[in-house]
């Protein structure tokens, strides 16, 4: 059975306003949720679990295989898919004893668009 949780943060980076932050004022309360965010992708480590993820077959990993193809301890890579779930870019899905993370996009893209200073160039 297969029970996909969502993170609980992502409404949050999701939420921010819709001015990019280069072609507007951001609110400091959005500045805050916004660094909080980028805090997380921060880490080397955390940008590689990303990265593994996004590319492994069907775009998800378990912690097993991440830690063996990152060289870091299973409750570490364990540390770091939690902060980027709760961060709002992982999604996780429980199969069994399994934990499988994909890369939430809705969380990634709202991340971009507020980096981006056009919008048309995103397309």
């Amino acid at each position: 059975m297969s029970s996909q949780v969502l993170p609980r943060q992502l409404q949050l980076v999701g939420d921010l306003c819709c001015s990019p932050v280069l072609q507007g004022e951001l609110r400091p309360a959005d500045a805050v949720v916004l660094a909080g965010a980028l805090k997380i992708l921060a880490d080397p480590a955390r940008l590689r679990l990303l990265s593994l993820i996004r590319s492994a077959p069907g775009g998800r990993a378990t912690t097993g295989a991440l830690a063996e193809e990152v060289g870091l301890t299973q409750p570490t890579i364990t540390h770091h898919l939690g902060a980027l779930f709760e961060a709002g870019f992982l999604v996780r899905e429980r199969q069994g004893r399994q934990t499988w993370y994909s890369v939430n996009t809705d969380g990634v893209q709202a991340i971009r668009q507020l980096l981006d200073p056009d919008p048309a160039a995103g397309s």
